[in-house]
């Protein structure tokens, strides 16, 4: 009858960790309300873009103070590596590979190019610094509340997408769904009277 017990109460647990993953609903204390749940551990490497990067070599100062120095293969994997430029001082998440004792990025994504007002088809939103997503279509069924990046891959909401592209004015994003193209949504400035 004690085995049967534990092994009732061991079912009730395991039965509401799954619950506590799987349920859309959170309290208003959790920044990443909708984000999706991710049970591996983030390899990403987070800091800013150094002074010191070449067009081979990323000088990456990480949110710890370290400095690490990447290469970047630009020639095998032309536009492929870096997603959003690299400008001294951008907030970047790099994906790290070690191959014959020697560090390189395989994945660099410019978070401060990625943050910004993006508009397409199906969307309009805002990707805030500090994992917000702003919804500016009030149509949307499911907006995006929250964002992270995990692993080089941008999940938003319960939606998790390769960067394809990202440039100046344009986000190409592909998932299990598809592949959705934005736009950055321009600044309108007000007409000043005279």
């Amino acid at each position: 009858m004690k085995k049967l017990t534990y092994l009732f109460v061991a079912l009730l647990v395991s039965g509401l960790l799954t619950t506590a993953c799987n349920d859309k609903k959170t309290s208003s204390s959790e920044a990443a309300a909708d984000s999706v749940c991710v049970e591996e551990q983030d390899t990403t490497v987070y800091g800013v873009c150094g002074e010191g990067t070449t067009m081979h070599n990323l000088e990456l100062v990480t949110n710890d103070g370290d400095t690490l120095n990447l290469l970047l293969d630009t020639e095998e994997s032309e536009g492929e590596t870096v997603k959003g430029g690299l400008l001294s001082g951008d907030k970047l998440a790099v994906i790290v590979t070690e191959l014959d004792g020697e560090k390189s990025a395989s994945v660099v994504l410019n978070l401060t190019t990625l943050e910004g007002k993006w508009t397409g088809l199906d969307r309009n939103f805002e990707i805030v610094d500090g994992g917000e997503v702003l919804s500016t279509m009030q149509s949307e069924a499911n907006p995006y509340t929250a964002w992270k990046i995990h692993n080089g891959r941008l999940l938003m909401g319960r939606d998790s997408f390769d960067v394809v592209t990202l440039g100046a004015d344009s986000l190409e994003l592909e998932s299990s769904k598809g592949i959705f193209v934005y736009k950055r949504q321009k600044k309108v400035m007000p007409k000043q009277k005279k």
